[in-house]
């Protein structure tokens, strides 16, 4: 089942065309890495995707539903520098609110909620410290903070924004590891990342975007150096090529 199909999507920001015709579509167990330059437009389709920047062409429909509903079952995680850490509240409130944003901030939490917190808090390893302040986190416990909110939504689409920055290797492992979990258990997920060899390793598709999706296919599928030389600008022969089995 398709569960994210974008179309011909265009976006202006500013008088500059940051999208320019996109085509993706997504289904149900599959994992999927965008991967392209800074400045490529890989922010602005996951906020293009979850309705937060205007569309100048093109649809979005997520689940076979172009409606603004079915986007409110998306879960996201953003980049970290996005969140106000400072705000004085626990780790599962901020996991809390990840439930909220899809059924409403008047309506009390009930118990199905606070199972839902849990379990997501289980799942990235942040249980025994769900009454933590915030504020008190480091760096790799917010990143996991933020799957984790994403994760109570129960979401069978997820959207993840340069997931690792900032992590060590043993966190990142961690992560990729649920990621591909998700997956396996029929999510579908999208992931911008400038790990490029992460991503060629634990990624079960790779779409290569610099405005306009350049190429998208399993990562075996991408080996043809010219495609990732045309996406990222990088010279011939660079080692970088090498490293993601590129020829």
């Amino acid at each position: 089942m398709t569960l994210l199909d974008v179309r011909d999507l265009s976006v202006d920001l500013g008088g500059r065309t940051v999208l320019d015709g996109v085509d993706l579509a997504i289904d149900a167990g599959e994992f999927v890495g965008l991967v392209g330059p800074n400045g490529a437009g890989k922010t602005t389709l996951l906020r293009s995707i979850l309705g937060l920047v205007p569309i100048f062409a093109g649809e979005v429909r997520v689940g076979g539903s172009a409606t603004r509903s079915a986007r409110r079952t998306i879960g996201y995680v953003p980049q970290r520098l996005e969140f106000a850490w400072d705000f004085p509240i626990s780790v599962e409130e901020v996991v809390l609110s990840g439930r909220t944003r899809s059924a409403g901030w008047l309506r009390r939490p009930g118990v199905r909620d606070w199972r839902a917190v849990r379990e997501a808090l289980e799942r990235v390893r942040l249980a025994d410290l769900r009454r933590r302040p915030v504020g008190e986190l480091s760096g790799g416990q917010r990143q996991r903070v933020l799957v984790a909110r994403a994760l109570a939504l129960n979401p069978r689409l997820l959207l993840l924004d340069e997931p690792f920055t900032g992590l060590d290797i043993p966190m990142q492992e961690l992560l990729m590891d649920l990621f591909s979990e998700l997956s396996d258990e029929g999510a579908a997920l999208l992931m911008t990342t400038h790990d490029l060899v992460g991503a060629v390793h634990g990624c079960s598709r790779l779409a290569l975007i610099n405005r306009r999706v350049v190429a998208d296919g399993p990562p075996e599928a991408l080996a043809d150096d010219d495609l990732w030389r045309r996406t990222f600008g990088f010279r011939e022969g660079s080692p970088l090529l090498t490293q993601i089995g590129a020829r």
